[in-house]
């Protein structure tokens, strides 16, 4: 969605042909954006604010039913309130400027110029938001980042990292990991057969350590992973992964044997994710849903607005927009990363 104003200020001839091709080239590549998705749209949850900032507030569920005698009341079951989670918006601004000298030498050319900054000023916009997400997943190890001059947190609601050895859940429950580290692909290996092997098997095993992912009550989850994301430099990693979700067959023998991780994931590669290792993570998109993992809150869409400056007679144009990036939960998510060497806060696979 874009909100668009329109100028103020001193106005001529020209501005007044150009003001409606410009707002009509924006709003197009506006709906070209969002057909064709991106990071935000495929890993987070998108959802519309009014407010200062969104809480997301977790609570144990209820136990099981009990059987009672005849003409017995029912046990009385209650829910509290375990964890919250704050995500603030931050607001992000941008102009462009079409100076007077051009409006008045350029002519006819004056339009097409204007076309290409208009259809790049919105590309920024969404560009912002994938990357943005994009940064806050890369970066999942830390409690901190800055992007675009914009602090962001990167925690968990228990206030770790959302990749780290030690989560908690419940109240003092217990912890668990969502962060490993041990043989993921084998990809320093010449043997790229025995590789596929390796993340055929690890990823089986990550799969059921995020499925074991316990509640707040202490109760496994059993949610099933169906997402691999990985870094956008390394090929390895990438092919081997893809070889795996697309073969039908196990590969690497000559049994025939079925291909259990056949059909079962999605593979994101994250463009900006650039890493000196090979690392993956996996989700279940069902978990992130349910749990609020991944959020993405929209508080204020990009609103342009138009005027002339009357210091200098040039055309300006200026985008604003709030939304809010964070992590509700941990349990969605796991990152592992090949490595025989230990990590720090990373869990032995």
């Amino acid at each position: 969605m874009i909100i668009y104003s329109k100028s103020s200020g001193l106005s001529n001839s020209a501005i007044g042909k150009l003001e409606t091709p410009i707002k009509m080239v924006i709003e197009h590549e506006s709906d070209m954006q969002t057909k064709k998705g991106g990071i935000c749209d495929w890993l987070f949850n998108v959802e519309k604010s009014a407010k200062f900032g969104e809480t997301i507030i977790g609570q144990n569920e209820f136990d099981v039913f009990r059987a009672t005698e005849e003409g017995a009341g029912a046990e009385n079951d209650s829910i509290s309130e375990t964890y919250r989670k704050f995500i603030e918006h931050i607001q992000f601004m941008k102009e462009f400027t079409i100076t007077a000298e051009m409006m008045e030498d350029a002519n006819y050319g004056v339009a097409q110029d204007a076309k290409r900054r208009a259809e790049n000023f919105t590309r920024a916009y969404y560009k912002t938001m994938h990357k943005i997400c994009e940064y806050a997943l890369s970066n999942g190890t830390k409690s901190t980042g800055l992007f675009a001059k914009a602090k962001l947190d990167l925690t968990a609601p228990d206030n770790l990292p959302l990749f780290a050895s030690s989560h908690k859940y419940g109240m003092n429950l217990g912890t668990q990991s969502n962060y490993f580290f041990g043989d993921i692909f084998s990809s320093g290996a010449t043997d790229r057969v025995a590789s596929t092997a390796v993340f055929e098997e690890a990823l089986g095993e990550l799969a059921v350590k995020l499925r074991n992912m316990k509640d707040e009550n202490g109760e496994v989850l059993g949610y099933t992973a169906d997402t691999i994301i990985l870094p956008g430099n390394r090929p390895v990693a990438e092919a081997i992964a893809k070889k795996v979700c697309g073969s039908e067959g196990s590969l690497g023998n000559g049994y025939n044997d079925i291909n259990l991780q056949y059909g079962n994931w999605n593979i994101v590669v994250m463009p900006n994710w650039q890493t000196e290792d090979d690392r993956v993570m996996i989700m279940s998109s069902e978990a992130n849903k349910n749990l609020s993992g991944n959020m993405f809150f929209n508080r204020v869409p990009l609103t342009i607005s138009n005027w002339v400056d009357h210091h200098t007679g040039n055309y300006v144009w200026g985008g604003r927009c709030r939304f809010g990036v964070g992590f509700g939960t941990y349990k969605h998510i796991l990152l592992a990363v090949d490595s025989k060497s230990e990590i720090a806060d990373a869990t032995a696979l």
